[in-house]
């Protein structure tokens, strides 16, 4: 006989559990807060709301189900089954954080708080998980991007991939886009992002480059590329610093200054590093989130 499928709470730790987890008790962290000018029940009242959330959300699961939970940061330390129903309640930059860590479970998103309109990815209330699973087969397939090291090292995201410094500072490189030349540049690193991506961090540079580059939608096979801050040097260009990855388009970066990283989604401690010499190339990722709608 088969096993029933297993719901899997993804959440995060709220703002009182992580003051309380570095003061002590929540006195401490009521003084600490009032120090600085803030109020600790506002605080508490976000954390009950979350967990009222969460709680409204897991009634409506099966009794006949099987359930488990992971917090965010226990997810590189969770092992996810391929029958499992993954419901994340939190913010949208949640389901970022466990898309990496799937092989087309599908995703239900959550937004716990009835104050604000709900999401990208957390579409849904807490009152809408039982038709949400009851449904879990009608998904939108969203394009993640993947980062690849000569090494072998390899590194998904759902919104973007970025490699540079880990200080953000100059990088040296020479860089390969589909269709053009190989150029060094010396910048503040490159991004790569998906559709779901164009809508934050590649956003502001496609915004405040103003160029008619048009980004990818989040289930468009397509990426979106830039170049932050190249800097023009007698051995540094800045021909070739935005453009579209279609299909099966690569760009490939040849690292030329040590302690380069690759990370994804934000998370800088979950992150590739790459040395002097190293490749490393970018592209559409053979992996999709479903995410229930």
């Amino acid at each position: 006989m088969s096993l029933a499928p297993r719901v899997v709470l993804v959440h995060r730790a709220t703002e009182l559990a992580e003051l309380v987890a570095r003061h002590g008790t929540r006195a401490q962290a009521a003084f600490f807060l009032q120090s600085r000018g803030r109020d600790v029940e506002e605080v508490a009242a976000r954390d009950a709301a979350q967990q009222a959330a969460v709680a409204r959300a897991m009634a409506q699961v099966p009794l006949d189900w099987r359930r488990g939970s992971v917090e965010r940061a226990d997810l590189s330390r969770f092992l996810f089954s391929p029958d499992d129903v993954v419901l994340v309640v939190g913010q949208d930059g949640l389901v970022a954080n466990v898309a990496k860590y799937l092989t087309g479970q599908p995703v239900v998103g959550v937004d716990p708080d009835p104050g604000r309109n709900a999401g990208v990815l957390v579409r849904h209330r807490p009152a809408d998980v039982g038709r949400l699973l009851a449904h879990r087969d009608r998904t939108e397939s969203l394009t993640m991007v993947q980062a690849t090291a000569d090494d072998g090292q390899t590194l998904l995201a759902l919104n973007e991939v970025y490699l540079g410094q880990p200080t953000h500072q100059t990088a040296r490189y020479r860089l390969q886009a589909p269709g053009a030349a190989a150029e060094r540049q010396a910048s503040s690193g490159v991004l790569v992002a998906t559709g779901t991506g164009a809508t934050g961090w590649c956003r502001s540079a496609w915004l405040e480059r103003r160029i008619p580059l048009v980004l990818p939608g989040a289930v468009d096979p397509a990426l979106a590329w830039f170049v932050r801050e190249a800097w023009p040097s007698p051995a540094t260009g800045t021909r070739c610093t935005e453009g579209r990855l279609d299909g099966d388009d690569v760009l490939t970066v040849t690292v030329e200054s040590d302690g380069l990283v690759v990370f994804g989604d934000g998370l800088e401690d979950d992150h590739l590093t790459v040395s002097w010499g190293q490749q490393v190339t970018v592209g559409r990722a053979a992996a999709r989130l479903e995410l229930v709608v």
